[in-house]
């Protein structure tokens, strides 16, 4: 009789398939939570959709596991061309995560556009471009685009900041 650590090992997919399940569990009981203030008679309403998506999320869940221990293995990727053996590139990645980390640190303060046009201009710099007027037009332009794209399109006011009342 083999132990179920001998008979688990080499799927750990089944660690997805569980983490898939736990998200679908989650997202049924957000649903199952939301309060709807307005009439109950339209059959579709705010709580459709995430259960759909958290029934999905556990049938995909079970599916999977189904076939993990019926034997069946992800295959590894093959469209990448990737070669593991060179070290990360760290000159690119800490840029672009001090772009990011300083979007997150700026945006309440400073306002979406001023963080949004750091983060747009700190990424296309940490990733090569050394056009820096250039870029920092089109980044100031990104983010003034998308400003008035979530107020004016979605009705979603990001913070102004230091542009309260110029905006």
């Amino acid at each position: 009789m083999t132990s179920l650590s001998t008979r688990l090992k080499g799927r750990s997919e089944l660690g997805v398939a569980a983490l898939l399940g736990a998200v679908g569990a989650l997202v049924l009981l957000d649903a199952a939570r939301l309060v709807v203030p307005y009439s109950q008679s339209d059959p579709v309403g705010p709580k459709t959709l995430p259960i759909i998506v958290g029934a999905l999320l556990l049938v995909c869940a079970v599916m999977l596991a189904v076939n993990v221990l019926r034997g069946g293995r992800g295959e590894a990727e093959a469209g990448e061309d990737v070669d593991l053996t060179h070290p990360a590139d760290w000159k690119t990645v800490l840029p672009l995560a001090g772009a990011f980390i300083a979007n997150i640190l700026l945006i309440d303060w400073a306002g979406w556009v001023i963080s949004g046009t750091v983060l747009f201009w700190g990424s296309v710099w940490a990733l090569g471009s050394r056009h820096y007027v250039r870029d920092g037009l089109i980044s100031l332009a990104l983010s003034l685009l998308t400003f008035y794209g979530f107020y004016l399109g979605l009705g979603i006011a990001l913070p102004a900041g230091l542009l309260e009342g110029i905006l």
